[in-house]
């Protein structure tokens, strides 16, 4: 069974898990990271962390010219819990530094059980972040969190950098929002997303009701400390599941954020496995979807944005596990940053993403382009090694039917195929589907990057598709095609790693 943002192993596991990475001897700790350093399923570009388990991207925030990420993270073992702030920073959102872990759960506190999602904001120029403690509830009423797993009281708490480099935090001790407005009964209360307007601070929470299915809460504070709750920014429908867990079933929408966008307003929010995406009006402070769609159709999950120094809204989000908890144990990792990706709208507002420009700083040797001359064996010409390249490639099929794969000696390593099912075009990537808008027969613009197990696929700027592939190939990756389709544009770049241990930091420096 997959691993989810709250689905994990029961304690014994974990504790097996924490077990492992108890690292008794500096020979022990030389051989650990030799195992970390060597996995080439392990990601060389992407960010993550030393070890363990990470999940959801929070309060990215840029702050006197360095980028600051901050992420879920499991100090103790490669499996969910214990969840603490870990801290990463960089030049460009690309090439990245671990830094020291920024916020633990205070014990006794409202965050003694984690230190869960939330947004960092400048408030008079002082970085603040404001996040989800968990902690068990005083009395049954007092439990917003029940997952079938864990009963939990959910709280809003408030933190503020106490150093330029925001390694240090000092935590107001009571929650700012205690406790979800009166006469709500919540299937849960968390991820709170920031931003000001009309000089004030707006914040809205994940939320949903046994009565009415998932929606996204709506408050305003002068100050950050005080808040008043106003109405729900907007609602979804109530589903007909009887899932313990109601993110399963899509009672529950967490993770969201809401951000301007062109001339429109745009909510992401995480439910059902996938980020969902809604562009409308936001008027009065009500918002209105208009267009609704999914931001990534395969391992993707808990999405973040915010502003870069050139004005972007870019993307993040957390790129989940699919292997079986005893390989997560057993690797001593689990969990990777998406590349940043850069928002807009197409002219029929629909969401749209590209990777960020400044990725091409990573592109090493050229090993293949398109010649014009010899377009039959453009494919024959590619060759990928170590898992990490980038791949542009336009096609163009008269019947939308076509495969490529990229396979080494020992067999297929990724098909990505386009079929036409009930008069649309789809595209699978190995068991992933994802509908491809456009007219029959139009050219269909890939942007690939592969990075060990990781798979980011793109086309058409409107459609994402993240998979995770736990095969090691037996030499380079090689491309082949199946269907009559033309090869309009090919580029392929080797990318180089951003660190020399694939980011194995502190701990093998």
């Amino acid at each position: 069974m997959p691993i989810s943002r709250r689905n994990f192993l029961q304690f014994s596991a974990a504790a097996v898990g924490a077990r492992l990475l108890q690292l008794p001897s500096h020979s022990a700790d030389r051989a650990f990271c030799r195992k970390l350093a060597s996995d080439p399923l392990r990601p060389q570009y992407h960010l993550l962390p030393a070890h363990n388990w990470m999940n959801d991207p929070n309060g990215p925030i840029l702050f006197r010219g360095h980028y600051h990420m901050f992420y879920q993270y499991n100090p103790e073992a490669a499996v969910w819990g214990n969840m603490h702030w870990a801290h990463a920073t960089s030049p460009d959102m690309i090439h990245w530094q671990h830094q020291p872990i920024a916020i633990a759960p205070t014990p006794h506190g409202p965050d003694a059980d984690g230190v869960f999602s939330g947004s960092a904001v400048l408030d008079h120029g002082t970085p603040t972040v404001i996040y989800t403690g968990v902690a068990p509830p005083a009395s049954a009423s007092e439990a917003t969190l029940r997952d079938g797993a864990h009963t939990w009281r959910e709280t809003q708490c408030l933190a503020v950098a106490d150093d330029d480099a925001l390694r240090s935090w000092k935590k107001l001790p009571a929650p700012v929002i205690a406790a979800p407005p009166s006469g709500l009964d919540v299937t849960g209360f968390r991820d709170p997303c920031l931003w000001r307007e009309a000089g004030k601070w707006m914040l809205i929470l994940g939320s949903g009701t046994r009565q009415q299915g998932g929606m996204v809460l709506l408050y305003t504070s002068s100050n950050l400390r005080d808040w008043t709750y106003l109405h729900p920014l907007v609602i979804g429908s109530l589903s007909a599941s009887n899932s313990n867990n109601p993110v399963a079933s899509g009672d529950m929408w967490e993770c969201p954020d809401f951000f301007p966008l062109g001339n429109k307003h745009v909510l992401l929010m995480s439910t059902m496995g996938k980020v969902h995406w809604k562009v409308g009006t936001y008027t009065q402070q009500r918002f209105t979807p208009e267009k609704e769609g999914v931001v990534d159709w395969g391992a993707y999950y808990a999405a973040k944005t915010m502003v870069d120094r050139d004005g972007n809204r870019i993307l993040w989000g957390w790129i989940r596990e699919t292997r079986p908890d005893a390989d997560l144990i057993a690797a001593g990792w689990a969990g990777v940053m998406s590349l940043p990706r850069i928002l807009s709208l197409s002219p029929e507002n629909n969401l749209q993403m590209e990777v960020l420009p400044s990725a091409a700083s990573l592109r090493g040797l050229r090993t293949a382009t398109l010649n014009l001359v010899d377009q039959e064996r453009a494919l024959d010409r590619v060759l990928i090694r170590d898992l990490a390249a980038e791949l542009e490639l336009t096609t163009q099929s008269k019947d939308d039917e076509f495969s490529i794969t990229l396979q080494s000696d020992a067999g297929a390593f990724a098909s990505i195929s386009c079929t036409r099912r009930d008069g649309r075009r789809e595209l699978r990537v190995n068991e992933h589907m994802a509908p491809v808008p456009g007219n029959v027969g139009s050219p269909i613009s890939f942007h690939i990057f592969c990075d060990g197990s990781v798979l980011e696929i793109f086309a058409n700027r409107t459609v994402s598709l993240t998979t995770r592939i736990y095969k090691i190939p037996s030499g380079p990756l090689r491309l082949t095609g199946a269907g009559k389709f033309s090869v309009n544009l090919l580029n392929v770049w080797q990318l180089k790693p951003i660190s020399k241990d694939r980011l194995t930091g502190s701990l093998c420096s």
